[in-house]
């Protein structure tokens, strides 16, 4: 079992920056990928960045050269820098995390936090 508590977030106006975070508690050594996705109003819920112990990472169009996600080497937090931010960034970002075992894959999400961004 993997906890996650995300930190973070606000308002913010066009242009300006913002961070959020989080902390994962549990069976940290067990998360293979760790990453952010977000929730417009009336849309899905979509990948925002996300990294792994492979070295890999992604990002979405939207937040690539906008957005950096970043972790600790412990694998038990992790962060999303956000800058120029716009409106259409305007979501509820969830912290999520993956483990993999020799059976199954399992995944994780903290409870949300909202990003607001004015125009």
């Amino acid at each position: 079992q993997v906890q996650l508590v995300e930190s973070g977030g606000g308002l913010v106006q066009a242009g300006e920056s913002l961070n959020v975070s989080c902390t994962a508690s549990g069976s940290v050594t067990s998360i293979y990928a760790m990453g952010w996705y977000r929730q417009a109003p009336g849309k899905e819920r979509e990948l925002v960045a996300e990294t792994d112990r492979d070295g890999r990472t992604n990002y979405a169009l939207s937040a690539e050269g906008r957005f950096t996600i970043s972790r600790d080497n412990a694998w038990d937090m992790w962060s999303l820098r956000m800058l120029s931010l716009k409106p259409e960034d305007t979501a509820v970002y969830y912290c999520h995390a993956r483990v993999i075992t020799v059976v199954a894959s399992y995944d994780y999400w903290g409870q949300g936090t909202q990003v607001t961004v004015s125009s």
